[in-house]
């Protein structure tokens, strides 16, 4: 049976959560509206992601940093409270599959650090599960602290069994054989990246992993920048392209089938079968019958890793 996959790269409301949620809300609608039932938004969707960090010099100008940082911090997304209860409530309302990124706020331990992760949310309105970037890249290091395994997950949804990997992840190749190795059909990178090499990695992992793979970056213009952006004219122009978005679907064939969509605020469509997926592995299953675990194995820590442990705990 095949499913409706919406890809929307949209703008959000850069630095404004509550704000970026109810734009979501109109674009769960709007996605449900023509039929689909896995929905997927951009990297770090929630609150928008942090552009700033490649025009900025790290320890250049210090004190609008520290002020970006400190909106980003107050605008980020804490998984132990109630923050994403709108968009789960639509999820379970709509019975939609629903994938974002954003920028959380570790408040158990540190209250301060931040991490880009991704999120799974079933059409139950459950959250299946967050998987933090295992690696920051770049100026992003200065943003976002690394994530453990914890999260490097497949999980059964009506669409098949979905993994994600944010950004540049995908260009490691333990962590994508990591989700290989679990019974992956659909696989999720949203990203900033969306330059015509990353359409040719994507394009390889589908047909390495014999899986569906749908990528999307943010499309967004320097007028989208709301204007209590601090010095948002100094740091972008109304007509340039921040992102240009570049949604796409690809086949496990390695074939494009949908998009990209490129320099448009809106909603890729396309069907995706997960049989497809499945037959695609017959002649190619990195994980089965093409893997030689007498000579190669991997092992992947998937416990969480906190930084202290208390002993009443």
């Amino acid at each position: 049976m095949a499913t409706t996959v919406a890809v929307i790269q949209k703008p959000p409301v850069l630095l404004q959560r509550d704000e970026t949620l109810q734009q979501m809300l109109t674009s769960i609608d709007e996605a449900v509206g023509a039929g689909a039932t896995l929905l997927v938004f951009p990297e770090a969707y929630i609150p928008g992601y942090p552009t700033w960090i490649w025009r900025l010099a790290p320890g250049g100008d210090m004190a609008l940093t520290s002020e970006l940082h400190a909106r980003l911090r107050e605008n980020a997304v804490d998984l132990g409270g109630n923050t994403l209860e709108p968009i789960q409530e639509a999820a379970a309302r709509h019975e939609v599959t629903l994938v974002t990124g954003l920028t959380e706020i570790d408040r158990r331990y540190s209250g301060t650090t931040l991490y880009n992760s991704v999120v799974v949310i079933g059409p139950d309105g459950r959250l299946l599960n967050r998987h933090r970037k295992l690696m920051p890249t770049n100026p992003e290091r200065m943003v976002w602290g690394m994530g453990d395994a914890s999260g490097l997950r497949v999980v059964e949804t009506p669409a098949g069994r979905l993994g994600c990997l944010i950004c540049w992840e995908s260009y490691m190749p333990l962590a994508r054989y990591a989700l290989y190795a679990q019974d992956l059909d659909v696989f999720i990178n949203p990203t900033w990246d969306s330059s015509d090499a990353c359409l040719a990695s994507l394009r390889h992992i589908a047909r390495e992993g014999g899986c569906w793979v749908i990528g999307t970056a943010t499309a967004i213009q320097g007028s989208d920048v709301p204007v209590t952006f601090p010095e948002r004219d100094r740091l972008f122009t109304p007509e340039e392209w921040i992102n240009v978005g570049n949604a796409v679907v690809i086949a496990p064939s390695g074939e494009v089938v949908a998009g990209p969509l490129n320099r448009e605020k809106g909603i890729l469509y396309a069907e995706i079968e997960v049989e497809t997926a499945r037959r695609a592995r017959r002649s190619l299953d990195v994980c089965g019958h093409y893997a030689r675990p007498d000579l190669f194995s991997l092992t992947v820590n998937r416990s969480p890793l906190p930084p202290v442990v208390f002993s009443d705990d």
